[in-house]
């Protein structure tokens, strides 16, 4: 039986990480893992893998680069005692040459011994940050996922690795945007400040009703929509790379690690 958002929200990250493990779980994660870093997910071939990394160093913004696998090591040691990223993430993107072939919950029987992950930052971890200063944000009090869209801001190409930057939006009340941009910048490892605020026109968004990824989020009277970047960036530089099998996390479903949100770089565990 499948478990919902309300269920596991308040759950310890062990038992969070079980019913995700089990399939039990298998939504989006906004919201869940108080205190600790989510991530984005990529996985390359080992061929690919270098100029991978070359493209998150090149793009920090949208790709925080938190943690890369030994090849062929499907368990994340960096991030965390016992993370299979096999299992743990709710559910898994599949792409061959570049298209997006389905989604599953589930990628042990697609793991090889020449795959490398890469954990990304995500702007989930600031969102605990903006509710205990009291500024709502609508997708994690309506059970949805965050809206996403493809902007006109071009990434540094590296290797077949190229496109645009894709953005998150959050509409906040106008008298606490200064405060929420202030909070953002505090989580250099999930995105940190906005790279837009107030008017999606500047960043090739023509309709906030009609993302890209995610659900659609209103925009009331009295607030602002406001930009940052986002881990599903890769998942445009992957369409365009035309890799023969990349693996990414389904937008919204992250990796929840062990690494504590407001770390400056990621803890080390030591090998099992």
């Amino acid at each position: 039986m499948s478990e919902t958002h309300q269920n596991v929200r308040k759950m310890a990250l062990a038992d969070l990480r079980q019913e995700i493990r089990s399939g039990r779980y298998v939504s989006h994660t906004a919201g869940l893992g108080e205190g600790f870093l989510q991530t984005n997910l990529v996985i390359v071939p080992e061929a690919h893998a270098l100029d991978f990394m070359r493209y998150c160093q090149r793009n920090p913004k949208p790709c925080p680069l938190v943690g890369v696998s030994d090849t062929g090591d499907p368990m994340m040691r960096t991030l965390g005692a016992d993370i299979d990223i096999r299992t743990d993430v709710p559910a898994y993107n599949i792409y061959r040459q570049g298209r997006l072939e389905k989604s599953v919950t589930d990628i042990r029987d697609l793991w090889r011994e020449d795959m490398v992950a890469f954990a990304l930052g995500c702007s989930f971890t600031f969102e605990r940050a903006l509710h205990e200063a009291g500024i709502p944000v609508w997708h994690v009090e309506n059970d949805t996922t965050v809206p996403m869209f493809r902007s006109s801001i071009e990434t540094v190409p590296a290797g077949p690795f190229r496109g645009k930057m894709v953005v998150s939006m959050r509409a906040i009340d106008e008298a606490r945007v200064e405060e929420t941009v202030t909070i953002s910048r505090r989580f250099p490892l999930a995105h940190g400040g906005p790279v837009q605020v107030g008017d999606p026109t500047a960043i090739g968004i023509a309709d906030i009703n009609r993302p890209d990824w995610g659900d659609p989020a209103p925009v009331a009277p009295g607030q602002v929509p406001v930009f940052w970047a986002c881990g599903v960036t890769p998942q445009v530089a992957i369409e365009a790379a035309l890799l023969p099998l990349v693996i990414t996390h389904k937008p919204g479903h992250m990796l929840i690690t062990d690494v504590p949100e407001d770390a400056e770089v990621p803890i080390l565990t030591t090998r099992a």
